[in-house]
């Protein structure tokens, strides 16, 4: 999926670091596509391959993340059991497989190989609606900070796990599908997607307590391309009636082109196919209502133009 809302991405022009054309984004993830997998490469021989074409730092950036998205899987048995003894750098390359700790630390590994500063950050992410409003016992999550030049604001999000595509709601099955919503991502709405065991690496406005974190509703690939702002309600569990509508209320940036918004109910087998609902939009908020005439509880998804925005869940009863 391209970056298609910006012609340019600005990183810090003030410290001196130029614009980047989106463009240029493309044309690394072509010739990364191109590189393939590079099987008989240790790390060192692979980051020296996907960044001495470029020269500035952020395209290095982008073409280490994309080769690890596109080429590195989550390992659904590691994940499942949180098993983090094979996540250095050359285990993870051999094996083509890891948690997200390892996609962490090999990003980690090769930026450094290329001269440039990263570091792995340990916290939460949500990846079902079982987990909206239950705090797990431990860290879930590993995702990635790359500083640009010595300013402190220098600093952007990569995320090449969540990236790389996604596990099945029991972490049975991994799905490949590569997303670029995660490279640089807008922090705050990152933030909605991430939660850091160390405050220092919450680079944006964020949630100020884990609790509150996961009481969110889960964030989609919609709401990065989207740019989504803010939205309600903002508690992602919502109990509701067979016979009176809820309001909803998501705002976008000003110029995003909304032409279509769906809603998906349920999950697995019973997920029903998308159904589009009339809604208003002015100046980037969409509004609309929606009653929950299927008994039970059941998540909810929102996609705006066919990509996932917001996902709920659900407890609809009779009165």
């Amino acid at each position: 999926m391209r970056i298609t809302y910006l012609f340019f991405v600005l990183f810090i022009t003030s410290t001196g670091i130029a614009q980047i054309n989106v463009k240029q984004f493309e044309n690394v993830d072509l010739y990364v596509k191109k590189l393939g997998p590079l099987p008989l490469l240790n790390v060192a021989s692979i980051a020296d391959t996907l960044t001495q074409k470029f020269s500035d730092k952020t395209l290095k950036s982008r073409a280490i993340y994309s080769w690890i998205a596109n080429n590195i899987a989550l390992d659904p048995k590691a994940v499942r059991s949180n098993d983090n003894k094979n996540i250095q750098p050359e285990n993870v390359i051999l094996n083509r497989k890891t948690t997200s700790l390892g996609f962490s630390t090999l990003v980690q590994e090769m930026c450094s190989l290329a001269d440039i500063r990263c570091l792995t950050v340990d916290g939460y992410s949500r990846f079902n609606t079982d987990q909206i409003g239950e705090m797990p016992e431990d860290l879930n999550h590993s995702w990635n900070v790359i500083q640009l030049s010595t300013s402190p604001s220098s600093w952007y999000y990569v995320d090449a796990s969540k990236a790389s595509g996604s596990l099945d709601k029991k972490f049975m099955v991994f799905t490949p599908s590569f997303s670029d919503c995660y490279f640089f991502s807008e922090k705050n709405i990152f933030n909605l997607d991430h939660f850091p065991d160390n405050n220092a690496w919450m680079l944006g406005n964020g949630s100020k307590t884990v609790k509150v974190f996961f009481d969110l509703p889960l964030i989609g690939i919609g709401a990065y391309n989207q740019k989504l702002i803010s939205f309600f309600p903002e508690i992602g569990f919502i109990k509701s009636n067979t016979t009176k509508a809820v309001s909803f209320t998501i705002k976008l940036q000003y110029d995003a082109d909304i032409s279509d918004v769906s809603i998906i109910i349920g999950d697995g087998a019973k997920q029903s196919k998308p159904e589009r609902i009339n809604f208003s939009n002015s100046i980037g908020e969409i509004k609309f209502n929606y009653t929950f005439k299927k008994e039970g509880e059941y998540p909810f998804k929102i996609l705006a133009n066919g990509n996932e925005l917001l996902t709920y869940k659900i407890e609809a009863t009779e009165d």
